[in-house]
């Protein structure tokens, strides 16, 4: 449980800089709240509302201070199909059963899962992120879509966001970027994409409602896939966020909480017409760079975003979407490891492949759940490669050649498996054989199966076979699952 001292510092202990990135934050949501709804095939308020929810809602029961999440395309992009066959009220209710869903992910505590993630895929995602986000500004950069003078205002708000701070640090550049180039293209009336080409923005404040749909088996067939999709992708973007920005901090934070934290979050939005979400690391790559360090900065992101959307619509609507794509530029620059390239001539061949499988897949799909579960499964891969390779059987024979003793050394699983049936020689005839394994530990029911294997083919052939050495962990699993000591054992060796 968390101390009131640090429950207080979390809030109050960076007051101005989590203000004042909370504000920068607010206004990069704005566009991609709406341009996720569209993503969904749901009007834009239903994003500018979950944003506003769930950034308020993750800032005092989240896991992660300085974290921003909201509604993002990682979901969004889930419930295409929901939406078009089921309309909204069954978006409304598969986000409540996602944040049920990942609040019980959260008190079974399987955010520790994250330790099974190796840094190589950490690498991978993060520089698979920097490049969606900047190819997502691509479309705001295209010159049949976008008049010329758009180039010229991106490249002055990099100079602002890249030179400013050489003069100040005082207030962050990004928000100096928005408000210099909002000025200049009022003042001088600049035909620029401006926020409000993007959709309209709400003239209301959300109210409670509950999903209108039937309460049976046949609804919960339906959503509780697109639920389950939207909780795990959800959890995976929101802890893999978490452990950058644990990295960019140097501080800890609470997983489970986070879980627990996104599911209140998600829950509660769909009372209030909003769509699923999860941390989102642009945003928070821009709050964490801006300043934020707190719960506070979330807190006001969410809050500011509703106020300018509802009260200052019309004057959020002219900012141009030049300042925007900058700042998102400059987070794709900051984000990307560019260490890591340099590091291909000097890490493992293995842990380069897992961080170019990664970006590659979460590039090529536009799915980071697919990217990372990818390189997951190839750091798993390569580490039983790695393990299998330690491991080894030496044998040694009695002056008369009628006793021999296998020595087992390392891990025996099922990577390991070939080489230990390998080492035997079941064509020689002996009268003893002793397996020792006290230098070795037996895993898994491959593992059991080979040592079965083994000491009824010694048998088979007159041989007396004893297993010494067994350490406890390896008794236990050999004592359950073995057939070798069991009535029948030679006829299912003869079967097999």
């Amino acid at each position: 449980m968390i101390s009131l001292d640090a429950l207080r510092s979390q809030w109050l202990g960076n007051i101005r800089g989590d203000l004042m990135s909370g504000l920068v934050v607010a206004l990069a949501l704005i566009p991609e709240a709406i341009a996720f709804s569209i993503i969904a095939g749901v009007d834009p308020k239903v994003g500018l509302y979950a944003s506003f929810s769930i950034a308020v809602i993750t800032a005092i029961t989240g896991g992660r201070p300085a974290m921003i999440s909201a509604a993002t395309a990682a979901t969004a992009v889930l419930m295409v199909t929901l939406v078009r066959d089921h309309g909204l009220q069954y978006l409304l209710a598969t986000t409540v059963l996602a944040g049920l869903l990942q609040i019980g992910a959260g008190l079974m505590r399987l955010g520790h899962v994250m330790r099974f993630v190796s840094k190589s895929v950490m690498t991978g995602f993060v520089n698979a992120l920097a490049i969606l986000i900047f190819l997502a500004q691509v479309p705001e950069l295209d010159p049949r879509l976008v008049p010329w003078f758009t180039y010229v205002l991106v490249a002055a708000g990099l100079a602002i966001i890249y030179l400013f701070p050489l003069l100040t640090r005082a207030v962050p550049s990004p928000l100096v970027t928005i408000v210099v180039l909002t000025s200049l293209t009022f003042v001088f009336g600049w035909d620029v994409r401006t926020v409000g080409d993007m959709g309209e923005l709400p003239d209301s404040f959300p109210v409670f409602l509950i999903p209108d749909i039937p309460l049976n088996f046949d609804t919960l067939r339906i959503i509780f896939p697109y639920a389950l999709a939207v909780a795990v992708v959800g959890l995976l973007e929101s802890l893999m966020t978490q452990n950058l920005v644990d990295e960019l901090t140097d501080t800890t934070s609470d997983r489970n909480q986070e879980c627990i934290g996104q599911g209140i979050a998600n829950t509660c939005t769909g009372f209030i017409g909003g769509m699923a979400g999860c941390a989102m690391i642009g945003q928070s790559m821009i709050n964490v760079k801006s300043g934020g360090r707190g719960r506070l900065s979330c807190f006001t992101a969410g809050v500011v975003l509703l106020f300018m959307v509802v009260v200052l619509g019309d004057l959020v609507s002219r900012i141009p979407m030049a300042a925007l794509v900058a700042i998102m530029i400059m987070v794709s620059i900051g984000t990307f490891s560019w260490s890591s390239i340099k590091a291909l001539r000097l890490h493992p061949t293995s842990s380069s492949i897992v961080m170019l499988a990664t970006v590659a897949f979460v590039v090529w799909t536009h799915n980071l759940a697919i990217g990372v579960v990818v390189g997951v499964l190839l750091s798993g891969i390569f580490f039983a490669g790695k393990i299998a390779q330690l491991f080894r059987v030496t044998s040694t024979a009695s002056a008369d050649g009628r006793e021999r003793t296998y020595r087992i050394e390392g891990q025996l699983f099922y990577a390991s498996v070939e080489d230990f049936m390998k080492a035997f020689d079941f064509r020689e005839a002996l009268d003893r054989v002793t397996i020792d394994v006290s230098e070795a530990h037996i895993w898994d029911i491959s593992s059991v199966q080979a040592l079965d294997m083994a000491v009824l083919k010694f048998r088979r052939d007159g041989a007396e076979v004893r297993i010494v050495g067994m350490n406890e962990a390896s008794e236990t699993i050999v004592d359950r699952l073995a057939i070798h000591d069991k009535p029948g054992a030679m006829d299912k060796l003869v079967a097999h």
